[in-house]
């Protein structure tokens, strides 16, 4: 899977919970302390929003980012026994 296609997975999960929660892009955006270009961004699949801004975006919503890696063999954030 490419960046982009990264971006843009992440990008229309952002949108639908921002919908589910009856938010509007600048109400996102002033709840998470950001401008509201930066929530278009992010919809839009924009790979340049820095980590700690899409980390405000994304903690707003409740949602948990998680990764893999190869070393530990699970998803970083998951109990070692999942």
């Amino acid at each position: 899977m490419t960046t982009q296609d990264w971006t843009i997975r992440l990008g229309n999960a952002v949108r639908s919970h921002r919908k589910a929660a009856g938010l509007t892009q600048q109400g996102l955006a002033r709840l998470a302390g950001v401008g509201k270009s930066v929530v278009y961004d992010i919809e839009k699949g924009k790979a340049t929003v820095r980590l700690e801004t899409l980390m405000r975006v994304l903690t707003t919503l409740n949602i948990d980012l998680l990764w893999r890696s190869p070393l530990t063999g699970r998803a970083e954030g998951e109990p070692k026994d999942a």
